[in-house]
């Protein structure tokens, strides 16, 4: 070899460790990989984008009392995604799977947990029980720390908004139908916030048992 000849730059750790601009760059590249490598398979598997057999929309009563639950903070404390694990299963029952939510949008997946898990309780008590606890969780369950909700049994249910918001959940694939839009204000009416909500607490986890 020429001693003229151009030496080969060398990419080393050093290199690398001493330039933060570098260091960012890789950083973001590996990242963006793994996350394609993670995320994307995802949008092509059935368990992820089907709903589970059986599973119904929302009703224009239950659209308006999630709205009601995410305007209220619900999510703050209750998590919606039952772990598989022994331990959780056996207190709140089957497992989250992902086709359980297909048409929540956004899905209320989370970790936070100062209240009980609301995933499966759907039709584990009564709509009576649900009213009262709204309105004073200790009439129920002495021992709560959940602010009561008295004014949901007093505000109208939201119907001059429910086209509107079906229409939107169908532009992001919720299979309603315009006859389903068309009635969803008649079935607000006369309704009120309490019962919304308690319609969409019903609603929770019934798909798969």
């Amino acid at each position: 070899m020429s001693d003229n000849a151009t030496p080969v730059p060398t990419f080393s750790h050093e290199k690398v460790e001493t330039s933060n601009f570098l260091m960012i760059v890789l950083i973001l590249i590996v990242v963006a990989i793994g996350g394609l490598v993670e995320i994307v398979p995802l949008f092509f598997q059935k368990s992820t984008t089907e709903p589970v057999a059986g599973m119904k929309p929302y009703t224009a009563l239950q659209v308006a009392g999630r709205d009601i639950y995410l305007r209220e903070g619900c999510y703050n404390c209750h998590s919606q995604m039952i772990r598989p694990f022994r331990a959780e299963t056996l207190r709140y029952g089957h497992y989250s799977v992902a086709g359980e939510f297909v048409w929540d949008h956004p899905f209320q997946w989370g970790s936070k947990r100062t209240g009980p898990d609301l995933h499966r309780v759907g039709g584990k008590y009564s709509d009576e029980w649900h009213r009262i606890h709204l309105n004073n969780p200790r009439d129920v369950v002495p021992e709560s720390n959940m602010p009561a909700y008295p004014w949901l049994e007093k505000n109208a249910a939201d119907a001059a908004s429910i086209s509107t918001h079906m229409k939107a959940l169908r532009t992001v694939g919720v299979p309603y139908t315009d006859e389903e839009i068309a009635k969803a204000p008649a079935e607000l009416k006369g309704k009120t916030e309490m019962d919304a909500l308690v319609a969409y607490l019903q609603s929770l986890g019934r798909a798969l048992k």
